[in-house]
């Protein structure tokens, strides 16, 4: 019976190596998402906390277009859109969506890289029927703008 050496490495050793070295690539990006997320904000229980947590009182700008529904059937799954006219309001660095009458008002917090147009869709929970935040941090300068969304089926627990 001939026996042949291997000089190389194991299936299972390229295996145990693959899942290390994908490990550790994916753990500086969440070393660094747990570094960048405004814990302060994120923790707040109520409104005017959050947006103290973010920095000062915002105020409305006309180049920040918000977009929600008037009435959300289910508050688990509330569409949102926010949209920022670069020419009005240049060199965003930062939009954040704020939920009134949530127990964690601050519901989604995004960078923005410059030069990129601002133009974020998504989807939020939101308790009750209450205002909507669109708060845009530009040139260190905070901006908002807000909308009423009346929810027929409440979305954090209620």
């Amino acid at each position: 019976m001939t026996t042949i050496q291997s000089k190389g490495i194991s299936r299972r050793g390229w295996l145990r190596w693959t899942a290390m070295l994908g490990a550790a690539a994916a753990l500086p990006g969440r070393v660094w998402a747990a570094v960048a997320r405004p814990e302060a904000a994120f923790g707040a229980t109520a409104l005017d906390d959050a947006l103290a947590a973010l920095g000062d009182a915002p105020q409305v700008h006309e180049g920040i277009q918000f977009t929600t529904p008037d009435i959300a059937e289910n508050g688990a799954v509330v569409p949102i859109r926010v949209e920022v006219d670069s020419e009005a309001l240049p060199n965003v660095s930062k939009v954040s969506v704020l939920v009134e009458m949530n127990p964690n008002p601050l519901a989604a917090s995004f960078d923005i890289p410059p030069g990129t147009e601002v133009y974020i869709e998504t989807r939020v929970k939101v308790a009750q029927t209450c205002t909507l935040y669109a708060v845009v941090e530009a040139d260190g300068q905070l901006y908002m703008q807000s909308r009423e969304t009346k929810v027929t089926l409440g979305g954090c627990g209620g």
